[in-house]
């Protein structure tokens, strides 16, 4: 008997029965009741998507039949088992975490409510990648946007917090009907709201239909997934939410805008070309570069990690993008590695973002404010947080040995390979997003150097920060199990590549994940996969190193080449790990012997003769990141609303005020100029109610003969 379908069973029972749970216990009760029946979900979401990826094996069951509709069934196949593995161990985390944060709320909003729509988003997460129909895949998507807007309405007393919501709301259904549009499109070709029998009137659509249901499919999804330019709601929506809804936003909602992109662009109607190709990789590109750059700029904790979702996220449409255009140029090989990574990727950022926003949480808790330009001296007083905290900032920045690193560097790589598409402007385009996929590395490093610094480090800049506490244990736990993924990721790489694959098997061509992890372990005289040369060459350099210890393929990710060019690009995160241990180690012997031979004394700080330093007078995060700001102020371009300047004599400037005012740059591109055209057609089409039935009739003449023109032109 296949175990999934009694545990899917169970998991929505348990969501179910933690709603009425909440109902009755008291409301101090509610955090214990949102941590456990958050928990006990996650668990079985995790165990029976293990079970999927593990055998190979997809569950399929038929639920019932509604009449004119159809039958209703769920799947859960491996590529929806990955994204529900993942959503699984951010709402584990997110619900454990919510045991102690959900208290700071008693009395002041009702939790009752949040427990509902808190178990509502996680059984509409679970209910999305499970569906195999139109009708419940539609449903069970609108379940999860109308609870994701209430979650992140519940503080709804704060200023913008119903704004944010509401903006979160309206930009979703938009996305919504786009989507809905497309399906029907399908739907009516086939006859049927299977998901299986869309994928077969796909391939009959004219050419005009495909591009436009790629289109309405790609940026409906592209506006829950955060995507420029439908991501106006991002910012704005996440850092109004609570923490641990934070981290389920970004960690799991997001990575549904892309299981609809990857189920319908990819497998029920796959994209072909190089334009839609170019259409998912520009995308991508920029978003990458315009969430980073704001991300950098951005001074309140949680706003940065919102943009910087909008950069990860870009970075894994990126890698969308360039799968298919080097599969429409007959390069399925590298086409499959540009969508391993990315969903490697995808997987890193819902762990370390995870991490970070409930960190974020864990601060603003304890330091009572999430303005960086305030906080400071959070290392002393709070050291575990700090701690997993800056394992995060490293993961997110592309650091070695965590897992940022490995997906960021692979799909660099990968991108690096387009030098092999025949079409020189293809090699150019490539060339370009390469190029901006490394300036946004160096500022991610840039930016959480940043919220780092000026979080943990330094004197604490408000009365808040200087009397913080440390975080209970059932709030640091799940930050520092993350943490914990966060290197295990990073350092096992031949590990989880091979893993992915198998599970990006229905999509991806075979050999895509054996070609990054050659079999160094398994290779022998019989075993022909690699050369004897070749084998030889990476046995010297100690690619076979733990054989006969560690399970799997190696320690090893490379891409082979021609005999000419045998390696491509290599590296060992493992091994990595090991030398940095080792360099540490003598680093730390070196100094504690320097230390002894010398009579080491401490001293007052000297400020420059300053009798003490103020915290007013330290670095803030503003000051760090003016230099993004001058650089790319043709991308920022601040309206700057007053200039007024005090000044004694001519040669004395006493005082500067200056207001800048912000506009987002895809709101003064693409948001503004749509509202003002639409604006526009409104004040026009008002104009023509002016009661003169003469132009009414020139109106209804002038309709009929259009109307006549396009039936005879068809």
């Amino acid at each position: 008997m296949n175990p999934v379908g009694p545990v899917l069973s169970l998991l929505f029972a348990v969501c179910a029965a933690g709603i009425i749970l909440g109902i009755f216990v008291p409301e101090r009760r509610i955090p214990t009741v949102v941590a456990w029946a958050g928990s006990i979900p996650a668990l079985l979401g995790m165990y029976a998507s293990g079970v999927v990826l593990a055998s190979g094996n997809q569950f399929h069951h038929a639920l019932w039949s509604i009449p004119s509709i159809g039958a209703l069934t769920i799947l859960l196949d491996r590529v929806s088992a990955f994204f529900l593995l993942i959503a699984a161990v951010v709402i584990l985390t997110s619900s454990v975490f919510s045991a102690a944060y959900m208290k700071r709320f008693v009395g002041r909003y009702s939790l009752r409510a949040f427990n509902a729509w808190y178990l509502v988003l996680c059984a509409s997460i679970a209910w999305i990648l499970v569906e195999n129909d139109v009708f419940g895949f539609l449903l069970a998507w609108e379940a999860m946007s109308i609870s994701s807007y209430l979650l992140v309405n519940f503080e709804h007393r704060h200023r913008g917090t119903s704004e944010a919501g509401y903006l979160m709301l309206a930009m979703g259904e938009a996305g919504f009907i786009a989507v809905t549009l497309a399906l029907l499109i399908l739907a009516a070709r086939t006859g049927s709201w299977q998901f299986s029998d869309l994928g077969i009137g796909a391939a009959a659509l004219s050419p005009f239909l495909r591009r436009a249901v790629f289109l309405l499919t790609f940026f409906g999804f592209g506006v829950k997934a955060g995507l420029v330019p439908v991501n106006a709601w991002l910012p704005r929506a996440h850092p109004a939410a609570p923490a641990n809804v934070s981290a389920i936003l970004s960690g799991a909602i997001l990575n549904l805008g892309l299981y609809g992109i990857i189920r319908f662009d990819f497998q029920i109607a796959p994209v072909t070309g190089t334009g839609a190709g170019l259409v998912i990789l520009l995308s991508g590109t920029v978003s990458a570069l315009v969430g980073i750059l704001y991300a950098t700029t951005e001074t309140d904790l949680k706003g940065v990690l919102a943009h910087s979702s909008i950069e990860n996220i870009g970075i894994v449409t990126l890698g969308f993008g360039a799968s298919v255009i080097f599969a429409a140029a007959g390069l399925p090989l590298l086409s499959g590695m540009a969508l391993l990574a990315a969903f490697y990727h995808m997987l890193n950022h819902s762990i370390y973002k995870a991490l970070l926003f409930l960190g974020a949480g864990s601060v603003d808790e304890h330091a009572g404010t999430r303005d960086l330009d305030r906080l400071g001296g959070l290392m002393r007083l709070m050291p575990w947080t700090a701690g997993t905290f800056l394992i995060g900032a490293l993961a997110i920045s592309a650091v070695p040995p965590f897992n940022g690193f490995v997906s960021e560097w692979l799909t660099l790589q990968t991108l690096l390979r387009g030098v092999e598409i025949p079409s020189i402007p293809l090699r150019l385009v490539f060339a370009l997003c390469g190029a901006v996929l490394a300036l946004t590395a160096a500022l991610a490093v840039t930016c959480f150097v940043k919220v780092f610094a000026m979080s943990f480090l330094g004197l604490p800049r408000s009365e808040g920060a200087a009397r913080a506490v440390e975080a209970r244990r059932s709030v640091v736990a799940p930050i520092g199990l993350l943490a914990v993924l966060c290197l295990l990721l990073g350092v096992l790489p031949t590990y989880l590549i091979p893993a992915i694959g198998r599970a990006l098997q229905p999509i991806i061509a075979a050999g895509a994940a054996e070609s990054l992890v050659p079999p160094f372990f398994t290779a022998t005289r019989e075993n022909r996969q690699l050369p004897p040369a070749f084998l030889q060459d990476f046995h010297n350099l100690g690619a076979q190193s733990g054989e006969r210890i560690l399970p799997g393929r190696g320690l090893v990710v490379l891409l082979r080449g021609s005999e000419r060019n045998p390696v491509v690009f290599a590296m060992s995160p493992s091994y990595s790990l090991v030398a940095l241990a080792i360099l540490l180690l003598l680093a730390g012997i070196v100094f504690t012997r320097l230390t002894r031979r010398r009579n080491v004394s401490r001293r007052p700080l000297w400020a420059g003769g300053i009798p003490k330093l103020l915290p007013q007078m330290s670095y803030t995060a503003t000051g760090f990141s003016n230099p993004v700001r001058v650089v790319f102020q043709a991308i920022f371009r601040p309206n700057i609303t007053e200039d007024t300047r005090n000044t004694v004599g001519v040669h004395f400037r006493t005082a500067i005020h200056r207001k800048r005012e912000e506009t987002h740059v895809v709101d003064r591109v693409f948001l503004r100029p749509i509202g003002q055209g639409v604006n526009g057609v409104a004040r026009f089409l008002a104009g023509m109610h002016h009661g003169r039935l003469n132009a009414y009739v020139v109106y209804a003449l002038a309709f009929l003969l259009l109307v006549l023109f396009l039936y005879r032109a068809t």
